[in-house]
């Protein structure tokens, strides 16, 4: 497969207008139109297509019939092909940073830290490819062997969403090959290119055999794979709702399911906190990437007698962060995903303002572009405190007691992560100990990931094992017992 040389920040001709990937090439659809815009200014810079109903059946297919060579290609040789696509990858990040920034409406430095964690996630799922996957349990008879394997699931569909485009989809594609499956890949129609057919291009010219993974791009595909009785597993990041009819649609096929969801994530500020810290770690973990990250902190719970202080220094954070168009100048907060978005954001603040809530600093848009704001006096019951906000915007509620924090932290149907910052460490531990979360960090942010660590949320953020290093093993394949019986005679 030839690659073309395009203008800077659009995909490249490798995959026309129409494309999506099945069984190792790109293809034209007979799908609807799906024109892809940059998120600042609106402008078309690519068109894929809305894969079929055909087109998604002809792709579960092939990665039926790809699986079964693939998981029987020697272990070393997949790792191989996985660390020619990490460095593939790293060899093209000029060209993943240009379209991650116009497509996925990243700044270029969230663009950058987005394309090393890929790439990390590329070698960790080559090194995953040769660590041992079973255990020798000793028997109650003469002669048996117990053997108990880690098999792959199959064919894994993987429907992933657009504010981390390409990490969100490698963080589970990578492992998901590494160990033996074949992965149907939907990706997100605001961003199909980097986070979908741009990783298919890696991945062929890394060698991957034709099947292992598709691409299929457009609205149909998601509840196609979902419904379809050789599509093994799903695995989708997204929205609560979706996920909750993702769960319902899945389960007359009795098929496994993995859930990423949203969060309504806590800061909790202890009065001996290093406010320094704290409010540095709270302003990137609220404004980065403008808020669109399902462990951004949105509830700033701080202890009173530090209060003042603390909203004094988020507030200095939030004037001096810059907004505009990532593409033509260095800016620290990109546009929103959308208009729509943005006064999605604007209205949860109004209405909390109506309810006593008070803006500090921001709580103005430009269109796709919201100023970083800080919102105070902030309580339980108003929009800002019980939704995700997805937005950046900093919800600060006081409270007088740690018991307080604790019970509002634990008081919403999310578990994802949470922060705690004291500088007495075995108090904070404590807190940490008593908070529900999937994730808790102490002295550092919320918005935290590392590929190697289990990454996963509790109740309504989150459905299935962790992902992230040895616990993609229980994520992405099943125990199969196999005994050998040695005796082939009677004993005497």
């Amino acid at each position: 497969m030839t690659t073309t040389t395009a203008a800077p920040g659009t995909p490249t001709d490798s995959f026309r207008p129409g494309a999506i990937f099945v069984d190792g090439q790109f293809i034209t659809s007979d799908g609807e139109p799906l024109p892809v815009t940059d998120k600042a200014t609106g402008e078309v810079i690519g068109t894929t297509a809305s894969a079929t109903i055909a087109e998604v059946d002809r792709a579960v297919a092939g990665a039926v019939a790809a699986q079964r060579d693939w998981h029987a290609t020697p272990a070393t040789e997949r790792a191989a092909i996985l660390r020619r696509a990490g460095a593939l990858l790293d060899a093209a990040t000029p060209r993943f940073r240009d379209v991650l920034v116009r497509e996925g409406g990243a700044t270029g430095p969230k663009a950058l830290g987005e394309i090393g964690a890929s790439v990390i996630e590329f070698y960790q799922a080559a090194e995953l490819a040769t660590t041992p996957l079973g255990e020798v349990i000793p028997s109650g008879q003469r002669g048996r062997v117990n053997l108990v394997e880690r098999v792959p699931v199959g064919v894994v569909g993987l429907i992933t969403a657009w504010n981390a485009p390409l990490h969100i989809a490698l963080r589970v594609l990578a492992p998901a090959i590494a160990l033996g499956n074949a992965v149907a890949l939907k990706p997100a129609p605001e961003t199909p290119f980097v986070g979908g057919l741009m990783i298919a291009e890696i991945l062929a010219q890394a060698g991957l055999p034709a099947g292992v993974v598709q691409v299929l791009p457009g609205a149909e595909a998601g509840p196609a794979l979902v419904n379809h009785p050789d599509v093994q597993m799903i695995h989708f990041t997204g929205s609560e709702p979706t996920g909750i009819l993702i769960n319902v649609a899945a389960a007359p096929l009795l098929k496994r399911v993995a859930l990423e969801l949203g969060g309504n994530n806590a800061s909790i500020v202890l009065s001996d906190a290093d406010l320094d810290l704290a409010a540095q770690c709270g302003a990137t973990s609220s404004f980065g990437h403008q808020g669109q990250v399902c462990i951004a902190t949105g509830r700033h719970i701080v202890l009173a007698d530090v209060a003042e202080a603390y909203i004094a220094r988020l507030v200095e954070h939030a004037r001096a962060l810059t907004v505009g168009d990532p593409f033509v100048s260095d800016v620290d907060l990109g546009p929103m995903l959308s208009t729509r978005q943005a006064d999605r954001a604007l209205e949860m603040v109004s209405h909390s303002v109506e309810m006593g809530a008070r803006v500090v600093e921001g709580g103005t848009a430009d269109g796709v572009f919201l100023r970083p704001t800080v919102v105070t006096d902030v309580a339980p019951g108003m929009a800002l405190h019980d939704e995700e906000v997805f937005a950046p915007i900093a919800p600060i509620t006081v409270v007088d007691t740690v018991e307080q924090a604790l019970e509002i932290v634990n008081g919403t149907r999310f578990g994802l992560s949470t922060a705690v910052f004291g500088r007495d460490l075995d108090n904070a531990w404590a807190v940490a100990d008593r908070v529900r979360s999937g994730m808790v960090h102490v002295n550092d942010g919320s918005a935290m990931h590392e590929s190697h660590v289990p990454f996963g949320g509790t109740a309504a953020s989150g459905l299935g094992d962790d992902l992230g290093g040895r616990a993609n093993i229980d994520l992405l394949t099943e125990r199969r017992w196999t005994s050998l019986q040695r005796n082939t005679s009677p004993p005497r």
